[in-house]
């Protein structure tokens, strides 16, 4: 064999050991060898297009035309490497559920493993969770509702099914249960619609009109009556002041009519209650409810337990914990859920499911500090099984 540039080479015969150096052969160098003749020189910026080289490839480069063009200028390319990552994230959480879920279903006799779903709901948040739905029934063409339902059942049943919904959703549900049927839970309705905000509010409306082909305040209007009646109505609008800005003079006219309509007469103006609670910001309201205790010596709650009875006082008091202090205020709804023989289930689920990702660590800390002992602690004397272990991991720690 020969090459251009070097004169013909007779082959060297087979040896022990591996070849001598050869004379001519070039020495180590320190650093790597000098430029040979026939090599490129090195060039600003690069060395030109080498005939035979391939073409720019569409699509390959940013600016370029074709079905996989890079992302817009101005839009860096690890905006393109989290979006991979977060596709695989939910493949991954799909794929284990199936696994765990279908896979073991699908083995006669061995049942559904509890603790497997446990661990993947329990460690991952609603819009984690909720997207599992769709992609379940595009990869199986089965409902994943219908088949927790048919291997699940009693609290753990109920927990894992209101952790699917989104908040809207499960809100919707909750209330339509509360009104539906002989009874009213009237503790749900105040509940969710004094503690929520103005969007979460509106978004529970067009859920509900959705789903149940009527409005939220119709429903509530046909199921309740009087001052109550009228409480809920004007939270389900959704139209509460939210500013932040305080006028001290505003907050003294408020606190004095509130002080004119209760406390300073025969009788009570509960519409003068319902105007200024349902309609003024938090941050107002909170000032007001400052000076109504240095102008009449009696805290806000006082008088409204004083004043008003039945559904009414519980709302209207619902209404100022959550804006003096809506952690507190779940906490206390969770003691009493727990409290005595029975457990209010109902109750526990929906507190834990719907404040799980909003203010469930301020709501163990105010558990702690008014009742002397964690959360945790409770939810752990007061359940069992599956469901327990469930509760806990929406809990969040052992305090």
């Amino acid at each position: 064999m020969s090459y251009p540039g070097y004169p013909p080479q007779s082959g060297y015969p087979p040896q022990a050991g591996g070849y001598p150096p050869q004379p001519g052969a070039y020495p180590p160098a320190a650093g790597g060898y000098p430029p040979q003749p026939g090599m490129y020189p090195p060039q600003a910026g690069g060395y030109p297009p080498q005939p035979g080289a391939y073409p720019p490839q569409p699509g390959a480069y940013p600016g370029q035309p074709g079905p996989y063009a890079a992302v817009p200028s101005g839009e860096p390319l690890y905006h393109q490497e989290i979006a991979r990552s977060r596709v695989i994230h939910s493949i991954c959480v799909l794929n284990s559920l199936l696994f765990y879920f279908v896979y073991l279903k699908a083995m006669k006799g061995f049942g559904t493993d509890e603790q497997a779903i446990i661990n993947l709901l329990g460690s991952r948040s609603n819009k984690q969770r909720v997207p599992l739905l769709v992609s379940y029934k595009t990869a199986y063409g089965k409902d994943l509702i219908k088949d927790l339902k048919s291997e699940l059942s009693g609290n753990f049943e109920k927990l894992v099914l209101a952790m699917l919904k989104t908040p809207a959703q499960f809100d919707a549900y909750e209330l339509k249960e509360a009104i539906k049927g002989a009874g009213t839970d009237e503790a749900c309705l105040i509940e969710i619609l004094a503690s929520r905000s103005n969007a979460e509010i509106r978004e529970i409306n067009q859920v509900f009109k959705a789903e149940n082909k009527k409005s939220l305040e119709d429903s509530i209007s046909g199921d309740t009556s009087g001052h109550f009646r009228r409480l809920l109505v004007s939270l389900a609008q959704g139209n509460r002041d939210e500013s932040e800005n305080v006028d001290i003079s505003v907050a003294k006219q408020d606190a004095q009519g509130l002080y004119q309509a209760g406390e300073n007469k025969l009788g009570t103006d509960e519409s003068k209650f319902n105007a200024i609670l349902c309609a003024r910001s938090k941050a107002h309201l909170r000032a007001v409810f400052h000076e109504y205790q240095h102008m009449c010596g009696r805290d806000i709650e006082k008088s409204i337990e004083r004043e008003m009875s039945g559904d009414l006082e519980s709302g209207m008091l619902a209404v100022v914990k959550c804006i003096k202090n809506t952690p507190a205020y779940f906490a206390e709804r969770l003691c009493k859920a727990m409290k005595g023989a029975g457990t209010k289930d109902r109750t526990l689920i929906r507190i834990m499911v719907t404040r799980s990702e909003v203010d469930m660590l301020d709501i163990r800390q105010e558990y702690m500090k008014n009742y002397g002992k964690s959360l945790y602690t409770a939810i752990s004397g007061d359940t069992s099984g599956d469901y327990k272990k469930l509760l806990l991991k929406l809990c969040g720690g052992s305090d």
